[in-house]
């Protein structure tokens, strides 16, 4: 089911401090690339310029993937869970997601 952007709205559950976890994964290789916030500006500058903004919340600003460090995420598709409170977003990356380095945050193998 495609939501339309007015629906979103309308759809979306933010949670008390007005965030959504969005997790972002290569559409291509199906990889688990990171997890960031986004809030209701982050998703809309995602939706309006095609890649990844996120909200930093230890600096309290929005923060567009790639824009110092030149490895942006261009959007591809986006879905709301069945609760309308996480976003999966399935981008093409240009470079790795992690701040390491590595190409994927989830390197650190627990079990």
């Amino acid at each position: 089911m495609k939501l339309a952007r007015a629906e979103l709205a309308q759809e979306i559950r933010f949670n008390e401090a007005g965030l959504i976890p969005a997790i972002v994964q290569d559409a291509q290789t199906r990889e688990v690339l990171m997890m960031a916030w986004m809030n209701a500006e982050s998703l809309q500058r995602t939706l309006e310029i095609g890649e990844t903004v996120f909200w930093s919340r230890s600096r309290q600003e929005l923060w567009r993937k790639g824009a110092t460090s030149g490895n942006t995420q261009r959007v591809v598709a986006m879905h709301l869970d069945c609760d309308g409170d996480a976003l999966l977003i399935e981008v093409e990356p240009a470079g790795p997601a992690c701040h390491t380095g590595a190409i994927s945050c989830f390197y650190r193998e627990i079990l």
